[in-house]
């Protein structure tokens, strides 16, 4: 009588393992960049909450931004000042941080991530 065997051949497992470390290796890469980009959505929050937000230039935004980036742990190089934009219309004031990030993977293939966040200003002024 023969048993009919269960469970997984050696090489079944060592494809399996290749694939599983590819995605690992994949999400390495890229849980930095999403932390950071965590960060900057807190800091937007952070200054969304502020008083008289509404009525800063976009000169003072960027200013209190950096500084909320660095207490965040942002990189400057990552999220330039050009990144940060600000939207006046009859709605309100609407802050944007949109930037692309670059992840070395491996040998000359890159991830290239976008990011792309706004916060109304007007309506969180806590005024």
């Amino acid at each position: 009588m023969h048993r009919k065997a269960k469970g997984i051949t050696l090489i079944g497992f060592a494809i399996l393992l290749c694939v599983a470390g590819f995605f690992a290796y994949a999400a390495m890469r890229l849980i930095p960049a999403y932390t950071e980009y965590f960060g900057v959505v807190k800091s937007m929050d952070q200054e969304s909450k502020e008083p008289g937000v509404a009525q800063k230039s976009l000169d003072q935004l960027r200013r209190d931004l950096q500084f909320k980036f660095s207490t965040q742990y942002v990189d400057d190089q990552n999220v330039p000042l050009s990144a940060i934009s600000s939207v006046r219309d009859k709605g309100g004031v609407v802050l944007r941080v949109a930037y692309e990030r670059r992840v070395p993977f491996m040998y000359n293939v890159d991830l290239l991530i976008s990011f792309d966040h706004s916060v109304n200003l007007t309506n969180n002024t806590g005024e």
